[in-house]
């Protein structure tokens, strides 16, 4: 099956297969149950305050995040009289499971996928409505749902055709209600409403999803964010707040536990510096009332959502990492907790495909950056590793910096820069049979002064395992180039 392509039902069999509704269902329920990021003993230790001239912007993949993640600080703003804006990365239209269950019937048909986008976005003012905000504070962009992923990895500039949605058959914003109908679905055109969104509303806190969320539609717009925070400074200076949404087998207990804080997952609680707001009886239950409204969710998705409804909201990114020459660190972020050995409960087929990441360092080394990943078992003839980076300079279009993707097999391996092939002489690839080094010239780069990066292992279009993304921060002269801002 070829993913994307121009086939209506390959496109609808994939929407079931891979989409946000069934992924975790049909493909990931296996392997999932044997992960176990029980909730431990974990205290936060910082709490969330807001000072009085705050200004709240909250960044939702989907109609119904807002809520999920952010409803007890909506209301807490409000109370307070700061300025709120939320801003909906897309109208959520790629969930057809969850349509299937509100409509009864499936839906499949491009007009009628987009009218359930428009249900999603009712559903969005009238959850805003009860948080206590008007629905000219809410903005959609309208880009496409299950697709940002895509775009970020590959389809930027003119050169590169835009994205086209799974479902809808679009490939520009076609909702008249959006921010700006008719956009081309590309990465430069998320970051140009991004930036003017963020330097007309001069935001001071931006709650937005998390880099480790097991969504790529929370993991593209944390990245999209990042980079269109940096773009806007020094003219906003706005500290960044994710949430978590989507991680295997947490949140725990499933369902309603109005009584029980909400922890982070296991793996995250040490590297991450947690904030918690604490919740009101009544901003929790006006927080159920507004996920209520998400009616199309709430129906198909009910104990999950509830899980959420918590006295507390948490927030909390990962630190950046400071790169010197010739001193190695570790990165840590994985998806899930690592797993070095598979379960011998797994099936025996799918326990030889399985390829975790247990380790990752970085370091930069005669002017290259050099990835360190360690795997949990060699890899086979039909699984790969893919590793990013993604150079940012404060003096260049981030469009303009290469995006680069590393993709190794048990035999060979691809430089791409977006989904251009380049020489495999531009890197250097060291590779052991649990462990792969790829080094990458600073000026293959663009010599940034940052660097986003992640790295997954795939079976064919399937993600086996993956890491958070991170930042690394190159300390290190590095010329001006490229094309200035």
């Amino acid at each position: 099956m070829v993913l994307g392509g121009s086939n209506k039902i390959q496109r609808w069999v994939a929407a079931f297969l891979i989409g946000p509704g069934m992924a975790g269902f049909l493909f990931w329920g296996n392997w999932f149950k044997h992960l176990t990021a029980i909730p431990g003993t974990f205290k936060s230790t910082q709490t969330l305050t807001f000072a009085k001239d705050d200004r709240i912007m909250i960044l939702a993949p989907h109609p119904d995040d807002e809520a999920i993640g952010c409803a007890g600080v909506i209301q807490q703003a409000v109370a307070l009289g700061l300025p709120v804006k939320i801003v909906f990365l897309t109208y959520g239209d790629n969930n057809q499971w969850a349509f299937m269950v509100y409509r009864k019937h499936p839906v499949l048909m491009p007009k009628a996928v987009l009218k359930m986008g428009e249900v999603r976005h009712t559903e969005a003012l009238e959850a805003a409505r009860v948080l206590g905000v008007d629905k000219s504070q809410l903005i959609f962009l309208g880009y496409p749902d299950f697709g940002a992923l895509s775009i970020w990895y590959a389809r930027w500039g003119e050169d590169r055709p835009p994205a086209r949605s799974l479902m809808t058959d679009a490939r520009e914003v076609p909702y008249p209600d959006a921010y700006r109908p008719g956009a081309p679905y590309r990465g430069e055109e998320i970051l140009k409403d991004l930036r003017a969104i963020i330097k007309d509303f001069r935001p001071t806190k931006i709650f937005v999803s998390h880099p480790g969320d097991h969504n790529p539609d929370h993991r593209a717009l944390y990245l999209f964010a990042r980079v269109a925070v940096w773009d806007s400074r020094p003219a906003v200076n706005a500290e960044i707040y994710p949430y978590l949404i989507h991680y295997a087998k947490w949140p725990l207990p499933r369902g309603r536990h109005f009584d029980k804080d909400l922890i982070p997952p296991k793996a995250f609680q040490e590297e991450i510096a947690w904030r918690s707001l604490t919740l009101s009886d009544g901003q929790v239950e006006k927080k159920l009332a507004a996920l209520k409204n998400h009616q199309s969710q709430y129906r198909s998705s009910k104990s999950y959502l509830l899980t959420f409804v918590r006295p507390n909201e948490l927030f909390g990114d990962f630190p950046v990492v400071a790169l010197t020459q010739n001193d190695a660190r570790q990165i840590p972020g994985f998806s899930r907790e690592a797993v070095p050995e598979i379960p011998e409960s797994f099936m025996d087929d799918e326990r030889s495909k399985i390829v975790g990441m247990i380790e990752r360092t970085a370091e930069i080394k005669e002017h290259k950056l050099l990835i360190t990943v360690r795997l949990s078992r060699p890899l086979g003839k039909t699984v790969g590793v893919a590793v990013s980076v993604f150079g940012y300079r404060e003096d260049v279009l981030f469009e303009k910096m290469p995006k680069i993707r590393v993709h190794l097999g048990a035999l060979h391996y691809r430089v791409l820069d977006q989904n251009r092939v380049l020489p495999d002489k531009n890197i250097e690839v060291l590779h052991g049979a649990k462990e792969i080094r790829v080094a990458i010239p600073l000026e293959l780069m663009g010599y940034p002064q940052k660097i986003l990066t992640s790295a997954q292992t795939y079976l064919g279009n399937f993600p086996l395992d993956w890491t958070s993304w991170r930042i690394l921060e190159v300390v290190e002269p590095a010329p001006l180039v490229g094309v200035k801002k």
